[in-house]
């Protein structure tokens, strides 16, 4: 569904990706990882449309992205932190993003009712925690039924009902074909959930494997005692 080709994007003499081929496909959660400065979010936004590599080139279902913007609809993006009007209400905040996309209606608020969103749709964006804040980026972002989800650290600030509902939904997604895309620092939030592990350090591509392979070739079964075997111990990178 995603397949990268040799990406490099450099912002002055830091090159923030050095050299990124990956291919992602349909059914798959992708765990994200990295330290700060990794890369993560420069992969994300190049993926979006929202930073233009030097080199390289990045097709999503076999369409390139590039000036066409179109494929974003195919899209469900949570980002780490969302930016909304602070006067006005989480309803009309919906309804805008729905009136955007006008030529879709068969909407998915599944999220909206689980995280009960209704009981305070009239409340104003400025007087709501970012727990909540949260509860909305995620609830826009399954809201059109796309076939990609990339969820910036999508558990952060959420309590843990909150934590587990939006965990069974990515789940259930993965489970209907299709393909998540999820950076996280709290790894315990990521087990059981991801399929595959992307990481990054410094800009390069480390790593990208199935979590099963893993877990068998560390003997490890939570993820961040699989990355921390992997990370100490050369022998267990793949070639």
């Amino acid at each position: 569904m995603i397949r990268i080709e040799k990406l490099t994007k450099t912002f002055g003499r830091f090159k923030a990706l050095d050299n990124i081929s990956l291919q992602l496909e349909k059914g798959q959660v992708v765990s994200l990882l990295g330290p700060n400065g990794s890369g993560k979010t420069t992969l994300i936004k190049s993926i979006l449309g929202l930073t233009i590599p030097e080199k390289g080139h990045i097709s999503i279902q076999g369409k390139p992205v590039g000036k066409d913007v179109r494929y974003r609809a195919g899209i469900g993006y949570m980002p780490q932190i969302g930016r909304y009007p602070d006067n006005m209400s989480i309803e009309q905040v919906i309804h805008m993003i729905k009136d955007v996309r006008k030529e879709q209606t068969n909407y998915d608020e599944t999220l909206y009712f689980g995280f009960g969103l209704h009981h305070i749709r009239h409340k104003k964006m400025r007087t709501l925690s970012g727990g909540t804040r949260q509860k909305v980026s995620a609830c826009l972002a399954f809201l059109f039924r796309p076939d990609i989800y990339i969820l910036d650290e999508p558990t952060a600030g959420l309590d843990p009902v909150a934590s587990e509902l939006l965990k069974e939904k990515v789940a259930a997604e993965s489970a209907r074909g299709k393909l998540v895309l999820i950076t996280s620092h709290v790894l315990s939030d990521l087990d059981g959930l991801t399929s595959h592990i992307i990481y990054l350090q410094d800009g390069r591509l480390v790593f990208h494997e199935n979590v099963e392979y893993l877990q068998t070739l560390t003997g490890e079964t939570k993820l961040n005692k699989v990355i921390a075997a992997v990370m100490q111990a050369p022998k267990f990178l793949p070639c």
